[in-house]
């Protein structure tokens, strides 16, 4: 089989994207290989060099990468790619997996529970290591979107916060940003909680304050930024708590206190506190048992070890588990 690097579905050539992810990635009839012209060290040397030129926020090695002579290059200014290689820094488990993992998360997002999503695909070093590839969805024209992360929105920096800054909060209190800022903000509300429920169901323990972002549209409204991000953590950290953040800034469940982890109920009274109607955030929840095949069907056709895989799939299982009640 010969998956597309991006949406995973077989293509005939090998090492090639499909014609809808090509367009989508790179736009126009551009023959971009998932094959990079340099090597990881190269890469290291760039950044290195680089250092201070260009800002991407976080704290994971990555570089901006542009098109040249249809071939991803590194940049230091203008460019539309963001790349993300295996960290340096040693993590517990299946080091060699995090990009694969990036990208299957994202593909489940946007393929399976219809997210909203930057584009993304797998690529590989000439070395042949692999790496996570995102698009900008920030840019377009050339003209930068206007874009703010939560922590910016909450005035929440390391300066007034501390060190642990975007951790030092609550889901409860990120959803007041939609409501606060989104002319549309019932609508938003329920994107955003239903975000929530996907990087619980699939392990993501690091969503923190920053991962989420609100976008300003051609009509001047703010609706939720594209997913980005979206990675299960607990698959390389086992050890991790199971979110980022509470759920709530002064609200513990009976069940929580009980368990140890949150369930059903915590997030149907979370939807309560963010004001989405009980019955939408149920059927929010119904759906990923409702699609449970097709996202099984999707890890099986990831880029993930086979050892990644199966820890993946235990980590969702266990999720459902605990929310289906």
């Amino acid at each position: 089989m010969n998956p597309c690097p991006s949406c995973l579905k077989e293509v005939r050539q090998k090492d090639s994207f499909c014609l809808k992810c090509s367009k989508e990635l790179f736009g126009g009839n551009r023959k971009i290989k998932p094959l990079l012209s340099f090597d990881k060290q190269q890469y290291v040397s760039f950044k290195r060099d680089a250092s201070g030129s260009f800002s991407i926020s976080g704290v994971q090695d990555k570089i901006s990468l542009s098109i040249h002579e249809d071939s991803l290059t590194p940049t230091k200014t203008g460019g539309l790619y963001i790349l993300k290689p295996v960290p340096t820094l040693e993590v517990p488990l299946f080091q060699n997996d995090i990009p694969a993992n990036e990208h299957l998360t994202m593909q489940l997002a946007k393929q399976v529970y219809k997210i909203k999503t930057a584009s993304s695909c797998l690529v590989r070093f000439n070395d042949g290591e692999p790496a996570y590839l995102t698009k900008r969805f920030d840019i377009s024209d050339d003209a930068k979107i206007a874009q703010e992360d939560f922590c910016q929105l909450l005035n929440m920096t390391e300066e007034t916060h501390g060190q642990n800054y975007k951790y030092d909060s609550s889901y409860e209190q990120a959803a007041s940003v939609v409501k606060t800022y989104c002319s549309a903000s019932q609508i938003e509300s329920e994107k955003y909680f239903f975000l929530l429920l996907f990087c619980y169901l699939f392990s993501n323990g690091d969503a923190h304050l920053k991962n989420f972002s609100l976008q300003q549209t051609p009509y001047n409204d703010y609706i939720l930024a594209p997913a980005y991000d979206l990675i299960s953590t607990s698959v390389h950290f086992p050890d991790e708590a199971r979110t980022a953040l509470d759920l709530f800034s002064n609200y513990e469940s009976d069940s929580f206190r009980a368990n140890g982890f949150y369930k059903k109920f915590d997030f149907l009274t979370l939807a309560e506190f963010m004001e989405v109607k009980e019955n939408r955030a149920s059927s929010f929840i119904d759906r990923f048992f409702a699609e449970y095949e097709n996202a099984l069907d999707l890890v099986h056709r990831s880029f993930l070890s086979e050892e990644a895989k199966e820890r993946f799939l235990v980590l969702f299982n266990d999720r459902l588990k605990a929310i289906e009640s």
